[in-house]
């Protein structure tokens, strides 16, 4: 399998040096093909993700496909404006000379998809890296086999395996993709993982986007609406049974009101899903028995608040509140990546402050609060990749933010025109003009160090 793996990254090298995928017209078309196949396809993505764990249609229409046909409609509608050189004004160090940036593809990339939205987090940065004209290699997760095969039959519809290929297979197959030398590498998973894909780029000096995640904290005040915010975190947290990155990974609530916010979190988890979610067409299952068996672990022990069925036989753990978990326990070490929110009290700033600063970074930050100084100072008070203040992973839809970690959540940010710009290497050229040719900067310079302070004032 090596041998084929470093056989295709010669093909697709050989094919990029040919200019193809330099030809913008080129790009377009073939992002308009990749559209076209993936509308017509539609139904087939929705069942795949179906099989794979039970995930409702709505929920693919909403944050796979439909978001993915978002994002190629404004890449071939902007693909001329972004690739365009932008011009620079000139140093006047550098008179007489022009500067301009030029935005040429890295060459061939490597693009690691996740399990958790397997099709949108393969085909997103795809996108990006076709339109900045790169050839690419995706691998998908192994643990959404039906969607890694709909991936790689729409892949192979749309474009010669030169230009764009998947690669199946476990992790064996992720490590001698990444014993090959790349000119980028965009990764979405665990910070576990990604260190092992940044220590692998280290060797080739290879850039990389590494989208990861963390233990977000989502914060809530006694001036918050209540039913308002409890239903917007059961959206944001059981969506997608709770694998999703940028989920609530536990709450901070003023003390005087938990009471009640668990009230409101346990009726707006019925109002969503019934007295019996296991029934609901539109909760899904937790993607296999390894991960089940991991969130099983992390209830034991725990005051269940509401929720805490589980089925193994159907990898199914009901949508669950746990209340005062100690910070030393499992539940709370790592983030959580399933349907489990854990809701600790908190009595001052103070607290909220050492709780949050007490974990790595993480990729988002929520607060519920009518206080707009409180609000305000929590967003600028604590790092982290990106928030919002009174709703949950709404962020993530917004195409003019970037989207990304900092720290162990994270490195690079991406979606809209920042996906081709991680796609891109921005080169700078200068014209010098050749009518004049100031000699100042020639040597000898004994009598011209007076000059040297001024010089910097002029670049």
């Amino acid at each position: 399998m090596k041998s084929d793996i470093k056989k295709l990254i010669d093909a697709q090298k050989s094919f990029y040096n040919k200019g193809f995928t330099k030809d913008v017209p080129t790009r377009k078309n073939i992002l308009k093909r990749l559209k076209s196949e993936i509308k017509n396809r539609e139904k087939d993505i929705c069942d795949a993700l179906y099989a794979d764990f039970k995930k409702s249609e709505f929920e693919t229409l909403l944050s796979e496909t439909q978001y993915i046909l978002g994002e190629l409609n404004d890449a071939i509608k902007k693909i001329h404006s972004w690739t365009r050189e932008k011009t620079i004004s000139a140093s006047l160090i550098n008179f007489p000379s022009s500067a301009k940036i030029i935005k040429e593809p890295y060459g061939t990339v490597l693009i690691i998809a996740p399990w958790n939205y397997p099709f949108q987090l393969a085909i997103s940065p795809l996108i990006g890296a076709i339109a900045a004209g790169n050839t690419a290699i995706i691998k998908p997760s192994e643990l959404t086999p039906n969607t890694a095969t709909i991936i790689s039959e729409i892949i192979k519809a749309v474009f010669p395996e030169n230009y764009v290929s998947v690669v199946q297979g476990d992790k064996d197959i992720s490590t001698a993709l990444l014993q090959e030398r790349w000119d980028y590498i965009f990764f979405t998973g665990s910070p576990q993982v990604g260190k092992i894909v940044y220590q692998a780029a280290a060797k080739h000096l290879t850039p990389v986007s590494l989208e990861l995640g963390g233990k977000n904290p989502c914060i809530i005040d006694e001036t918050a609406k209540l039913k308002q915010a409890a239903k917007r975190i059961v959206w944001g947290k059981f969506l997608n049974g709770g694998q999703t990155c940028i989920a609530p990974d536990y709450i901070l609530v003023a003390s005087n009101i938990k009471d009640k916010l668990i009230q409101h979190l346990k009726n707006e988890i019925i109002a969503a899903y019934s007295e019996n979610p296991k029934n609901s067409s539109d909760y899904p299952r937790i993607v296999n028995k390894n991960n089940f068996d991991r969130l099983s672990k992390l209830i034991n022990n725990e005051d269940i608040a509401f929720g805490g069925v589980i089925d193994k036989t159907d990898c199914y753990i009901s949508p669950t509140l746990i209340n005062e978990p100690s910070l030393e326990s499992d539940l709370m070490k790592e983030e959580i990546f399933g349907p489990l929110l854990p809701i600790i009290s908190y009595n001052s700033e103070e607290e909220i402050q050492s709780i949050i600063t007490s974990y790595e970074k993480p990729l988002s930050l929520y607060v519920f609060s009518n206080r707009r100084q409180f609000s305000n100072k929590i967003m600028k008070q604590f790092s982290y990749g990106g928030g919002v203040i009174n709703d949950t992973i709404v962020h993530f839809l917004n195409k003019r933010l970037p989207f990304g970690g900092v720290g162990h959540s994270g490195i690079g940010a991406y979606h809209g025109d920042l996906t081709f710009d991680v796609f891109s290497h921005h080169k700078s050229v200068v014209r010098r003009g050749t009518w004049l040719d100031i000699p100042l900067r020639y040597a000898p310079y004994s009598k011209k160090m007076k000059w040297i302070k001024i010089l910097e004032k002029l670049r």
